[in-house]
């Protein structure tokens, strides 16, 4: 599939620069009741708002993916995305480089003094969700339909009432296979259209903690999640149309050894590829992507103003009419 090039610069010659006004407000969403997994209160209408560069985008997170297990373990649908889409093998995570304050500043564009979840585990009844805005509630204040796909209950803190119109998290501490997120992310995109989307994988993680990083097992797990990487793209290609979506593909952390957390480049280094409509084919990306730009970039695309600490890969995209995609990143 090559991204619909046509349709993405007829639509920027129309709304470059234009923003949303923000002035339709989506309704406050309720919290599940508590220990419940599920969604999070009922859909915004369609068509509440539409994108800059596209409509919709989806952002994949795999759990403890270091990028030279990419090419080590033969992870073919990343390997698709890279040689179709933008890529880096070099970006940077945050430290602590741990599962909740990476994926906190990934989906907030800020840094852990600024958010605050240092730690990692769901401690929701004491600390209660993340303080700081996410992707979700920028792009919901102005119209985006919003859901997310979290595979372990730690994430809960990032699953602020009245910010995603659909959610599915598991409770407590529990963790969900890549089977079951899948089935999650399919059964949503057949009935409905949101417009920032975001899928967790847990398997290379798991792996790694179990049998350690870059073990047999563990490239077995990285087959396991770009498998369903490819699930997801078969989903969004049903509910969107093909060329119709933009991706992003990223890792919270690596690892070595048994765990991560450390400042090692091989917990620290991860993987980001973009791909699909209005990315620029065949492009490896320099150095200096942080996973504060993953937020960034998701909102940039929509058209909804970014946080103040990540910035957007522009480069990643096609420069196209009217867009500021010179910079440097």
């Amino acid at each position: 599939m090559w991204p619909n090039r046509s349709r993405t610069f007829a639509r920027l010659a129309a709304v470059a620069l234009v923003v949303p006004t923000g002035e339709q407000v989506a309704p406050r969403v309720p919290a599940a009741p508590a220990g419940v997994a599920g969604a999070r209160g009922d859909v915004a209408p369609r068509g509440a708002a539409r994108g800059v560069v596209t409509d919709h985008v989806v952002v994949i997170s795999i759990d403890g993916l270091r990028p030279d297990a990419i090419g080590e373990f033969g992870a073919g649908t990343l390997q698709r995305l890279m040689r179709e889409g933008s890529y880096s093998l070099s970006a940077k995570t945050i430290m602590p480089s741990r599962t909740l304050p990476s994926h906190t500043s990934m989906l907030t564009g800020d840094e852990p003094a600024e958010h605050g979840i240092t730690w990692n585990r769901n401690e929701t009844d004491d600390h209660g969700h993340v303080a700081v805005p996410t992707v979700f509630a920028r792009a919901r204040e102005r119209g985006f339909r919003t859901a997310a796909f979290f595979s372990k209950g730690k994430f809960n803190h990032l699953a602020a009432p009245g910010t995603l119109d659909h959610a599915r998290v598991p409770q407590g501490n529990a963790k969900w296979t890549a089977d079951e997120t899948v089935a999650h992310v399919r059964a949503h995109l057949e009935r409905e259209r949101p417009n920032l989307t975001f899928v967790h994988f847990g398997e290379p993680d798991y792996a790694g903690h179990k049998y350690s990083w870059m073990s047999w097992f563990y490239g077995r797990a990285v087959r396991k999640a770009d498998q369903a990487v490819a699930e997801v793209l078969r989903a969004a290609d049903r509910a969107f149309g093909e060329g119709n979506y933009a991706v992003i593909v990223t890792a919270d952390h690596g690892g070595h050894g048994w765990s991560h957390g450390s400042s090692d480049p091989r917990d620290v280094t991860i993987p980001w590829i973009a791909w699909g409509e209005g990315v620029r084919a065949g492009s490896e990306l320099p150095a200096g992507i942080r996973t504060m730009d993953t937020a960034a970039t998701a909102l940039w695309l929509l058209g909804v103003p970014e946080p103040s600490v990540g910035e957007p890969v522009r480069l990643a995209f096609d420069a196209v009419a009217g867009l500021p995609l010179a910079g440097v990143k």
